[in-house]
């Protein structure tokens, strides 16, 4: 998928590839999971989305990166996986990266047989409407979830994040 958006400075091109989980970008993973040790825990075990900026090259050849979506197996990963990390640069947000990454992993989970996407998230902003509007739908609350698995509190919009929301999308 290719899509042409306007980005910080000047229109650009951008593409959604596949990425092998080692080569996932630590700037992009720590704004979506700021805890280094839960990610080291998943990520060799899951699947990869990038967003790369095509206009803007790298010496890999393949574009910078200006988004991840890292989706991990449950159970036997048949039936169902959990999308674990999803981030698109600050400066790139609200071009609809986030929605063609997300796009492309649910693509690929329905491919491969998956019947549900689950997520979680905190119990209030952006991220939960964004999700709510591909379809989303809030199945579980983890209380305290964000209290007890992350040492430093997590803070949006002058309100401390607790519980954790969990929503499953129906393949």
């Amino acid at each position: 998928m290719t899509s042409t958006l306007t980005g910080p400075s000047t229109p650009a091109s951008w593409n959604i590839t596949t990425m092998n989980p080692a080569e996932a970008p630590w700037h992009l993973l720590l704004l979506a999971d700021p805890s280094r040790e839960r990610i080291k825990r998943y990520l060799p075990h899951s699947t990869c989305f990038a967003a790369r900026q095509t206009a803007q090259f790298t010496p890999s050849g393949l574009g910078a990166l200006i988004g991840v979506c890292v989706l991990t197996p449950e159970g036997d990963g048949q039936h169902k996986w959990e999308l674990i990390n999803m981030a698109v640069s600050t400066a790139w947000q609200r071009n609809g990266i986030g929605s063609a990454l997300l796009h492309r992993a649910i693509r690929e989970m329905r491919q491969r047989g998956v019947r549900q996407l689950e997520v979680g998230t905190g119990s209030f902003g952006d991220q939960l409407l964004f999700y709510q509007r591909i379809g989303f739908r809030v199945t579980d609350i983890e209380r305290d979830f964000f209290l007890q698995n992350y040492t430093t509190p997590l803070w949006e919009r002058g309100v401390q994040h607790k519980d954790m929301l969990k929503l499953t999308l129906e393949l």
